[in-house]
């Protein structure tokens, strides 16, 4: 079954940056690269589920025009509405994914750290959101831990083979660490572009 909501409220309760995203290296090397690897200089409408305390939030919103970013934790959702208050495009609320999946359509959508948590039905619930709303040509970018965590439904590496395998998604660009996955994929159709295609540069 899929991770319950309790765990997280529970990590919370006990410590406001459970995974120490505030202090720790690792997480500020990984959200440089994840915004780093966004195709485009900017995005219309970003959509973030899991956002946790906001730390890869403040970076997207330099990115995006307009930013929706959830949580399931209303604490977690306090200190992200916080981090982001100076980014007037930048809207923050409570809602568990996928369940409460919004009813609009994003050119970027960001799963960091999120997918694994889910089951079958969930997880299969939450790419078929995905893949409905992300517009024609926007960019879907996912990025997952590959160790064994107890807490996981699954590893990383399914939940990127299972993308990876998803009709409508194109792969344009793949880090592999032994940590972690981050990929980059386009909606299609119409066809994937590189940057350099998308830039007019080949």
């Amino acid at each position: 079954m899929s991770t319950p909501i309790g765990y997280f409220e529970g990590m919370y309760a006990a410590n406001a940056d459970p995974w120490s995203f505030e202090t720790r290296w690792y997480d500020e090397r990984k959200h440089s690269l994840t915004v780093a690897a966004l195709p485009r200089h900017s995005y219309r409408s970003g959509f973030e589920p899991g956002c946790s305390t906001g730390m890869l939030t403040a970076r997207l919103a330099e990115r995006c025009d307009n930013l929706l970013a959830v949580d399931a934790v209303a604490g977690a959702v306090a200190t992200a509405a916080d981090r982001v208050a100076g980014y007037p495009g930048v809207r923050v609320r409570q809602a568990a994914i996928p369940r409460d999946w919004p009813k609009e359509t994003f050119d970027l959508i960001v799963l960091s750290e999120l997918a694994y948590y889910f089951d079958d039905a969930d997880l299969a619930t939450l790419i078929a959101h995905v893949t409905a709303s992300l517009e024609p040509g926007g960019d879907l970018v996912a990025v997952h831990w590959r160790w064994p965590v107890e807490e996981h439904a699954r590893s990383g590496d399914e939940v990127h083979a299972m993308l990876a395998a998803t009709p409508g998604l194109a792969r344009v660009a793949r880090h592999e660490e032994a940590d972690f996955w981050l990929e980059v994929y386009t909606g299609t159709p119409p066809a994937a572009q590189s940057v350099a295609q998308r830039e007019g540069l080949v």
